[in-house]
């Protein structure tokens, strides 16, 4: 695995013990370290149209339409003619979680879904692949005699964003496909509240078979909210799941505010940690909000400047490190916050991902805590059972830079790593 971050050569391990299997594409439970993911399979395909196009397709405005096939085929058919989609991307909210998380962490993940059995050229199946990084495991997905989903964003003069969603076999996903040992050896299960929509469908049988595996074998369970509609249509039933599974939870700050009524991002996290161990909160060009749970009796100060908001001096501690709740003796709430790296990007090209791009470098700070405790079980490092390696303001850090990195480019996913050496950090650091 690939380490996040600088860190002290005390805490490295060891690098010279010899390998003595060959290295395998496909995730073995019982020798790797990995996170598993459950998606809706979508391709996003996107366009550049006229406010006369959606109302020509009954589309509305700036939400997220969901459509059945034939009327999507058309539309996508009258694009294609009209030359007026500019890029296929591979999608889903943990489709890009977990492609992020492989590319950062140069390491495995499983993505549990479904995968057109016949994948032909430019369909949408194709594009996902292509699209995908080949450490992701896809064997473990549900062939499908249809296509997979496909999300069509339809950008308008004004530069709004409109969504069509054509779901075709992506909640086809059943829980016969849901592999037991694979998620209990993860180091992660991460899912997003999408699949709470699907009612009757059965990708959402098939979801809550994952958290119950996840919750038996105490697998760390992350989720992605997914948008704001969806919170307001479902905040009950995302809030039994929140209380009943989840032990991240990585939103917006909309949808913290449709979730928890809060239009304050600390506010909302606050209220939030009630019902989980840790909230991620980006929050556009307020950067964002890393907040959880610590033990009081090993609580760190913070060097950094104290800040106070609607809650006074809420960092004063963001240098403890991650624990569940149910593991504190002592439970301490925990705030940090970052502004957006280097003040934003100078144009922002892209934000569609950039939130999937932060809690794929968290995902990857839990995997290497959990990589560590496994070659290293007596270091000083886990002392206590930590979520993660690193403290909040670390963890704010690191999300925030690979945040970054989405938003300076065109697609919603990682196309390479982060830089081993950082332009805009002084030589001074590099020489420690």
């Amino acid at each position: 695995m690939k380490f996040p971050g600088l860190r002290k050569i005390k805490h490295y391990f060891p690098v010279s013990q010899p390998k003595p299997q060959l290295p395998s594409f496909e995730v073995r439970p019982e020798l790797d370290t990995y996170i598993v993911g459950l998606d809706q399979t979508i391709v996003d395909v996107v366009a550049s149209v006229s406010d006369e196009f959606l109302q020509k397709y009954n589309i509305r405005k700036g939400l997220s339409n969901l459509v059945e096939h034939g009327k999507a085929n058309l539309i996508y058919q009258e694009l294609v003619a009209q030359q007026a989609i500019s890029d296929h991307f591979a999608g889903g909210t943990i489709g890009n979680t977990i492609h992020n998380y492989s590319v950062l962490a140069d390491d495995k993940s499983v993505l549990l879904g479904v995968m057109s059995a016949n994948i032909a050229l430019g369909s949408p199946a194709y594009h996902y692949v292509c699209h995908t990084s080949s450490k992701v495991d896809m064997n473990h997905l549900q062939g499908v005699a249809g296509d997979i989903g496909r999300g069509i964003t339809m950008i308008t003069p004004d530069g709004e964003r409109t969504f069509v969603i054509d779901p075709s076999d992506m909640d086809e996903l059943s829980p016969d496909y849901i592999p037991t040992d694979i998620i209990a050896g993860a180091a992660a299960f991460v899912v997003s509240a999408y699949p709470l929509r699907a009612t009757d469908q059965p990708i959402q049988q098939a979801m809550f078979k994952a958290l119950q595996d996840a919750k038996a074998h105490n697998v760390p369970v992350v989720m992605s909210l997914g948008t704001r509609h969806l919170v307001e249509e479902n905040r009950e039933q995302i809030l039994s799941t929140i209380k009943d599974y989840v032990n991240v939870l990585a939103m917006n700050e909309l949808e913290a505010e449709a979730l928890t009524g809060c239009a304050d991002p600390l506010k909302a996290a606050e209220a939030i940690l009630d019902h989980t161990d840790m909230v991620l909160i980006t929050a556009g060009p307020e950067g964002l909000y890393l907040c959880g749970h610590t033990d009081d009796n090993v609580k760190r100060e913070s060097s950094n400047p104290i800040k106070s908001a609607s809650l006074a001096d809420f960092n004063q501690y963001e240098f403890s490190r991650p624990m569940l709740h149910a593991n504190c003796d002592k439970p301490l709430k925990v705030y940090s916050h970052i502004d957006p790296y280097l003040g934003g990007p100078e144009r922002i090209k892209n934000t569609n991902g950039a939130g999937d791009g932060a809690l794929s470098a968290i995902l990857h700070d839990m995997a290497a805590n959990h990589f560590h405790k496994q070659v290293q079980p007596l270091s000083g490092k886990h002392e206590q059972p930590y979520l993660a390696y690193s403290s909040f303001a670390q963890i704010c850090k690191y999300a925030n830079r690979v945040s970054y990195e989405i938003l300076v480019q065109n697609a919603p996913r990682l196309s390479k790593g982060l830089p081993e050496r950082e332009d805009s950090l002084e030589e001074a650091y590099w020489e420690r």
